[in-house]
């Protein structure tokens, strides 16, 4: 069994329908956990791998009814030149 966890942001919170069905999900083969952090709009998944994917993970929390906020892809910092190399004493 290879446990990973997922990430999701979502939109609005979760209705009390979509929380039941959310529950209900757990119930799927391969997902272990389930945990909101309300202030920072995240659900946390932890599921075993070899079962699912982080596809499978999020079509499931789609079906449950939670609206999820497009995932954003971070620039990284443009990298800076190399620092000219010291010219060769004579």
């Amino acid at each position: 069994m290879t446990t990973v966890e997922i990430l999701l942001t979502y939109a609005t919170p979760p209705s009390e329908s979509v929380t039941f069905a959310l529950a209900r999900a757990k119930d799927v083969y391969g997902i272990r956990r389930l945990s909101f952090d309300r202030a920072a709009r995240t659900l946390r998944i932890e599921y075993d791998a070899t079962r699912l994917n982080a596809a499978a993970v999020t079509k499931l929390v789609r079906e449950a009814g939670l609206e999820l906020t497009p995932e954003i892809a971070q620039a990284l910092p443009p990298v800076p030149p190399p620092a000219p190399l010291p010219a060769p004493a004579a």
